[in-house]
């Protein structure tokens, strides 16, 4: 796949909820959900840095590179 995103693991870690984050960061909750699923093409550097913001973690916290076996 490449690149696994962690929202959900920061999300229990500070036991806030998916809608919850993206009222934060000022996304919609389905955009939140292609992102969590790993669906999305793209992130925008604002919305990554409005999600460690708000979650308080850095990007490797949220994504991490698994080569495709």
């Amino acid at each position: 796949m490449g690149i696994i995103i962690n929202v959900d693991v920061m999300l229990a870690k500070r036991k806030m909820r998916s809608n919850e984050l993206a009222e934060r960061i000022g996304i919609t909750t389905v955009n939140l959900s292609i992102l969590k699923t790993g669906k999305a093409k793209a992130i925008r550097f604002s919305t990554l840095e409005a999600i460690c913001e708000v979650l308080e973690c850095q990007p490797g916290d949220i994504m991490e590179y698994v080569k495709d076996l």
